[in-house]
């Protein structure tokens, strides 16, 4: 198969699975896979102002926000902004119950809101080791992705209140606070769109649950040997962890490098 496109997800996929850093042999791959003119695509839960790395390895084009910001360059391809309103009336309702809410802009944000659950959730997620900065004022901005830090119980509160709104969880801590569909598989369709390439010609990597649409969408679906038991169940093929060489070795096999 002659393939054009590959979708990489960052946290756990491009990054080492234990420690963070980005291997050499994942280096040397997204060199070569641009080298042969094969576009290389960063699709993270990340925001834009966390990608800076990614940009020096040569990427060129992002689907942030787990699918709520996508950008090639200078040009937006893709964005899901939340109505500004809602954003409010769900950070004022945090606000009472002291639960913690994330803000997904091009950079990343937070309510003020610390707890032990939060940090930890920022690290696995994220890679974080502190608090972002707090945005008193991010109703007067375009949020592309709202998350909301809490267990089951506490979600129930919200579902409540907010009958209109889909509350998805992909993390044991963390959900995706919806107003309408946002999903990397949506983002990667505008992107194939954009470039004019068929979803058959593409191939995607990814550790976790917020992976699977796009495993299932691409032409080629790989997860990672460090990833989640439920996104190896929906993979073509899974590689050997991160920290292990495993976007290089897919690419071998499956003689694209």
């Amino acid at each position: 198969m002659n393939y054009k496109i590959v979708f990489l997800d960052v946290d756990g996929t491009i990054t080492h699975h234990e420690n963070g850093s980005i291997p050499n042999s994942t280096v040397e791959a997204i060199n070569t896979l641009i080298s042969k003119g094969i576009k290389v695509v960063a699709a993270t839960g990340r925001p834009l102002s966390m990608c800076k790395e990614l940009e020096e390895l040569g990427i060129g084009t992002f689907i942030t926000a787990n699918g709520g910001y996508v950008k090639h360059g200078h040009e937006v391809i893709h964005k899901v902004p939340m109505d500004r309103t809602i954003v409010q009336e769900v950070v004022e309702f945090a606000k009472t119950e002291n639960n913690g809410l994330s803000f997904y802009t091009e950079g990343f944000s937070m309510n003020g809101v610390t707890e032990g659950g939060i940090l930890t959730a920022l690290k696995e997620t994220l890679s974080l080791d502190e608090y972002p900065e707090t945005n008193s004022s991010i109703h007067e901005e375009d949020v592309f992705l709202l998350c909301l830090f809490a267990d089951d119980e506490t979600v129930g509160k919200y579902t409540k209140t907010f009958p209109h709104l889909t509350f998805r969880r992909w993390h044991p801590y963390v959900l995706n606070v919806l107003q309408e569909d946002v999903s990397k598989s949506r983002a990667i369709m505008k992107t194939l769109e954009f470039f004019g390439i068929d979803q058959s010609e593409a191939i995607a990597f990814g550790d976790g649950e917020n992976d699977i649409d796009m495993l299932e969408l691409a032409g080629l679906g790989i997860a990672m040997g460090n990833g989640s038991e439920k996104l190896k169940a929906v993979a073509d093929f899974v590689t050997k962890p991160s920290g292990e060489d495993g976007i290089e070795f897919a690419l071998r096999k499956f003689a694209v490098i």
